[in-house]
């Protein structure tokens, strides 16, 4: 008989832990947390020493009957939430409910769902740490004094609806900030010369470096001519070859940030997808006769560390089926990334790493195997032998100008043998390989191809951009940064195109109301502190309460001028010519989530709205009558549509490009992939091949 209640968060969290303890205990879910502040007020008496007002969660009353029943029937209730301050908070409110002291040892943590964890997690039961509580508890109560004491103003000031938030606000003004430089930006020409040149047959290229014994760059087109005029019929002759060895070392194994990152550039993952999945795998997943188990470690952690026992067993495996020469001569040690990482739990890794990604296949989801296998693939190779790289880079003389050619290659895999790292551009270090060349070879001039390019502005934020841009100025912390891009969209403050994040209208105007009137919730630096100040609470350094209090003291004095000086905005709606079709009246614009719309004048007696359409230039493929127009999805994407619609229902994700497909004449769309830029045929598949502005200023995109 049951003598020891368990609670987690999850059902199959508890499913997974149930199958490791065993008949004496009962574990059940109380599906996340039981309490929480009122949405209907603030629920914070400032004056009161800034002390919450908690209430049930509506909903929970069936789980928090069932919970307390069966707390009554044990000897022993333990609270097992997940290891950071969330979980430590939600084991705060259930001891609260179930009137159990926060003093007695009832709170059992564990960074892996697997059957020694649990069970040594058990065996050290310790009470709940307030420190960890209290910072959760100044989080939520710091978000809950901006919001709903920012938001009314902005809803009397400007429109009903409108909020603010502390962290998603930086965001946004970071979205802004890169949209504005964007905007300012002032393209420069220059120009680049590529030498085609061979030896013994075998073709490679060589980049225009210098002439006259210094480095030139080539801004104007009058600068290439006078090279191209002083090479002349110039023979190529190699001048010197430098051939050098180097290692490049693995990356380090998976914090949250980095999860999110490469699981945006390799897997094409939303930030909140990722933590879904990655949650998924933690709490335990179905692998047949062995039951459910947890796959990998806790997602939520700014830490590299990893643990003795499983460097042991990734060195076993190592040796096991790559060699010994795969594995370094001592056991890597990942340093802190930045300063303020807690290093409370161990980085993001497999619970087992025999359970390659091969073997599990079976029992996962395609997107859960994807996963795994990105976890599972970093993390073994972060404990591999560097990679030996043979690079050599060879100058090539042309009368008095100098050409340079630079390539490498592959010595020793090392850790490349199992995993690469990737970048934000989507580009991978594709490896150009020299022929043996030596000092006085004379070489082969096949073709000159000068190429006029443009300097770019800094690229639109990507999810993976951003996060690692809050992460690097310390705004947020593993767990706020999926909930920070989901909520600025909700919001609509900013709108996804073609995965970058712009900014709307909206967002706009509220930032800059932010910045005159709240300076502070702005400010990265401030922000930044904030967290420090959040993370030396939840060390037992800093009181919570003081923390608030430093915090509202200023921002108190801000809303009372704001509330005097804040000037009503008046958001007028522009009359068109565009007469309503359900009543007659004039359309007008409006501004929504995503930008402006068309709304009927008449509202609310005609409530007919529709969304502004910009035309692309293409005519409709399918009717042949109507227009293909940009048209926005309720969730902010992009796609293209007919004009026509209803009469004509023609719809794309993918640009039409106003181009036959040479093989059966159906329009080709613009592809944008990690394998290129192209035109595609959506009915044959037929492929053509275009130029496009990239990362390095290539100009214009030209088909």
């Amino acid at each position: 008989m049951a003598d020891s209640l368990v609670i987690v968060e999850s059902p199959a969290k508890a499913k997974t832990i149930g199958k490791y303890l065993g008949s004496k205990f009962i574990v059940k879910a109380s599906m996340g947390h039981i309490r929480d502040l009122p949405k209907s007020q603030m629920g914070v008496e400032v004056e009161n020493h800034f002390e919450p007002k908690y209430i049930t969660i509506r909903g929970k009353g069936a789980v928090l009957k069932e919970l307390k029943d069966a707390s009554r029937k044990v000897k022993n209730v333990y609270l097992a939430a997940d290891p950071d301050r969330e979980g430590e908070a939600i084991a705060w409110h259930l001891a609260h409910y179930l009137e159990l002291s926060e003093k007695e040892p009832c709170r059992v943590v564990f960074n892996e769902i697997t059957k020694q964890a649990v069970k040594d997690a058990f065996k050290q039961p310790r009470p709940i740490d307030m420190d960890l509580v209290n910072a959760q508890q100044a989080r939520r109560i710091l978000d809950r004094l901006v919001g709903y004491k920012i938001s009314p103003l902005l809803w009397k000031k400007v429109k009903k609806g409108l909020s603010a938030g502390r962290v998603q606000s930086v965001a946004v003004k970071l979205v802004i900030d890169r949209e504005n430089e964007i905007r300012a930006f002032v393209p420069e020409e220059y120009w680049s010369i590529t030498a085609k040149l061979a030896v013994k047959g075998t073709e490679f290229d060589a980049k225009f470096y210098g002439a006259g014994g210094e480095k030139l760059e080539l801004h104007r087109e009058a600068d290439v001519q006078d090279i191209l005029e002083r090479i002349g019929s110039e023979k190529f002759v190699v001048n010197e070859v430098r051939e050098k060895e180097r290692q490049r070392n693995p990356a380090p194994p998976f914090i949250t940030s980095s999860l999110q990152q490469e699981a945006a550039r390799k897997l094409n993952f939303r930030a909140a997808k990722t933590m879904q999945i990655a949650q998924q795998l933690y709490e335990g997943i179905d692998l047949g006769k062995e039951g459910t188990v947890g796959l990998i470690t806790y997602m939520r952690t700014d830490s590299t560390r990893i643990s003795p026992v499983a460097q042991e067993e990734a060195k076993e495996y190592i040796f096991a089926s790559y060699g010994a020469e795969y594995y370094p001569e001592t056991p890597r040690v990942y340093l802190k990334k930045n300063a303020n990482a807690q290093d409370a739990h161990e980085g993001i890794r497999p619970t087992a790493v025999v359970k390659t990604p091969d073997e599990l296949k079976p029992f996962l989801s395609r997107d859960q195997h994807r996963l795994y296998k990105l976890v599972w693939e970093r993390f073994v190779a972060s404990q591999m032998a560097s990679a030996v790289l043979d690079t050599m880079t060879v100058d090539i003389q042309a009368g008095d100008t100098l050409f340079r050619a630079v390539g490498s290659k592959v010595k020793f895999p090392g850790f490349m043998k199992v995993y690469v790292e990737g970048n934000d551009d989507g580009t991978t270090e594709d490896d150009k390989f020299l022929p043996m060349l030596v000092q006085g070879d004379e070489l082969d001039n096949r073709a000159i191809e000068p190429k006029q390019h443009f300097t770019q502005p800094p690229p639109r934020y990507s999810e993976a951009r951003l996060v690692r841009v809050l992460e690097e100025m310390g705004i947020g912390r593993p767990s706020t940064y999926a909930p920070t891009l989901e909520t600025i969209q909700k919001r609509g403050y900013v709108a996804m195109e073609e995965k970058k994040f712009v900014p709307t209208e909206l967002g706009d105007l509220v930032i800059q109301l932010m910045a005159e009137f709240f300076p502070e919730i702005l400010n990265v630096e401030f922000t930044a502190h904030m967290e420090e100040e959040l993370d030396f609470v939840e060390e037992g350094k800093v009181d919570w309460v003081k923390v608030l209090d430093e915090f509202y003291s200023t921002f108190e004095k801000r809303l009372e001028v704001a509330e005097e000086e804040m000037k009503e905005v008046e958001i007028q709606d522009e009359v068109t010519d565009i007469l309503c079709e359900k009543c007659g009246r004039h359309m007008v614009i409006k501004m929504g989530r995503f930008g402006k719309f068309l709304a009927c004048s008449g509202f609310p007696e005609c409530r007919n709205a529709k969304p502004i359409v910009k035309e692309i230039g293409v005519t409709c493929p399918k009717c042949k009558e109507g227009h293909v127009v940009e048209r926005r999805s309720k969730k902010g994407r992009i796609f293209f549509g007919c004009d026509r619609y209803p009469e004509c229902d023609y719809v794309s994700w993918d640009k039409p490009s106003g181009k036959a497909c040479p093989n059966c004449e159906t329009m080709l769309v613009e592809k944008n992939t990690k394998a290129g830029h192209f035109l595609q045929c959506t009915e044959c598949g037929h492929k053509e091949e275009y130029q496009q502005a990239d990362a390095e200023g290539e100009g214009e995109a030209d088909y």
